[in-house]
């Protein structure tokens, strides 16, 4: 186990009022998952789900991992008799699981960091947190950079640390040093109808422009990202509203794959899968989504109605976390603005209002009321200082902590070694199960 020692310290660095969702409770209820067959949708979630009866296993040592029985078998084995009336002892219900994480292309900016990676030091204390760096996803459109994709790895799990996420609450790993993710891809891609992928808004989009060049991992990352949440069995998935419909899919494939393997056809097949759980039920647990309602879409510097993105060509569009003071004194003084008079939320008409006062309200954690009593009268030219000195004071403990992390010998790769063990134990039991439902043979 690597020492955690500098990180506690960082919780503080990160503030702001994004509301979180309450602390679970071990029996909480859940949506029933959509179901498709064909194309048609109907309702395939276990009565233990709906119930919200424990499907998965507790956490151990370090961080938060895996629960086996003394016998070696999965906790899981005990939840299902008890569930089949076996008369088995029901064990106590686990923590519930977050999975989330961030492709490695370009730099980590603004939006990144307050729609996804500051949630992530909220829900470490309250849930079973994994947090990979999704690298896989990264070489999705073919041609990238392969030293470049090798730093921005590196860059962007140090960055997850220097914003607080803590090592000894969660499990922080590169995506593609768990091969489960790649294999578990593989065989919902099998159950997957081809139709469901492209409807995907995203795909429709850049294949129009792609043309014939549209890579297949541009149509079929959707699966993969499905196949990185259902490994983990995650209960909540931190997902920006432009990532709700791939969310939505996972469910889908969840579900067909439930109907399809799971069930009665997998409890004919007796005993007990290789997690020890016995075989029925749903095989892959249905997510829920999880959207904070601020700072979720952070926007573009030279476009309010467009969010930041890492795709855009214009560097002045985004803040990166690890900019200079002086680059984010320059790209500040730059960005769009309007004529009108003031500054206000809420105006559909002022979108640059909206997204600049929303980054102050960010970094600095007033409520929108504490803001417009601040700087609701006053002019472009006296409060895009004021942002910038904002963002400035809320990023340099970041940037300080990143600068230590990354020249401490060792320490990282010490981190991501942990985190990937502990992925690896979790997944390879998901997938383990996934094959034995599917009929793979398996030798015990």
């Amino acid at each position: 186990m690597r020492d955690a020692r500098p990180l506690n310290c960082m919780r503080a660095i990160v503030r702001g009022d994004a509301p979180m969702p309450p602390p679970p409770s071990s029996a909480s209820s859940r949506a029933p998952a959509r179901v498709a067959s064909g194309g048609a949708h109907a309702s395939s979630a276990s009565a233990a789900m709906a119930r919200g009866q424990p499907v998965r296993r507790l956490c151990r040592a370090r961080t938060v991992t895996t629960r086996a029985n003394a016998d070696g078998t999965d906790g899981d084995a005990r939840d299902r008799a008890a569930d089949e009336g076996s008369g088995d002892a029901k064990a106590p219900a686990r923590r519930k699981r977050v999975l989330s994480g961030v492709q490695p292309t370009g730099s980590i900016h603004l939006g990144n960091y307050f729609g996804a990676i500051r949630n992530y030091v909220k829900l470490q204390d309250d849930y079973d947190a994994f947090y990979c760096v999704v690298d896989l996803h990264a070489i999705t459109s073919g041609a990238h950079d392969p030293r470049e994709l090798e730093a921005s790895t590196r860059m962007s799990a140090g960055i997850y640390l220097a914003a607080g996420v803590d090592p000894s609450k969660a499990n922080v790993f590169v995506q593609s040093h768990v091969p489960a993710h790649s294999e578990l891809a593989w065989l919902l891609n099998c159950a997957t109808p081809i139709g469901w992928l492209e409807k995907m808004i995203q795909f429709k989009e850049k294949a129009r422009k792609a043309g014939e060049d549209v890579s297949v991992g541009l149509l079929d990352y959707p699966v993969l990202m499905a196949a990185d949440i259902l490994l983990y069995k995650a209960d909540l998935v931190p997902v920006g509203e432009d990532q709700r419909q791939h969310l939505e899919l996972t469910r889908d494939i969840a579900g067909r794959v439930n109907s399809l393997y799971g069930g009665k056809k997998w409890k004919k097949m007796k005993g007990k899968a290789p997690s020890g759980r016995s075989r029925g039920g749903d095989v892959l647990l249905v997510p829920e989504a999880f959207t904070p309602k601020e700072g979720g879409r952070v926007m573009s510097l030279t476009d309010g109605s467009s969010k930041m993105s890492k795709s855009n060509p214009a560097e002045g569009s985004r803040i990166n976390v690890l900019d200079t003071p002086d680059e984010i004194s320059k790209k500040i003084k730059r960005c769009k603005t309007d004529t009108f008079e003031g500054l206000e939320f809420g105006n559909p008409e002022r979108p640059e209002s909206q997204n600049l006062l929303t980054m102050y309200q960010l970094c600095t954690g007033l409520s929108q009321e504490e803001v417009i009593a601040e700087c609701g009268t006053m002019r472009w030219g006296d409060f895009k200082p004021k942002l910038t000195e904002a963002v400035i004071e809320h990023l340099s403990p970041i940037q300080g902590r990143y600068k230590e992390i990354m020249d401490e010998p060792g320490y990282l790769e010490g981190v991501l070694r942990d985190g990937a063990d502990k992925a690896n134990e979790v997944a390879n039991i998901t997938v383990r199960d996934v094959r034995d439902a599917l009929g793979f043979y398996q030798p015990r």
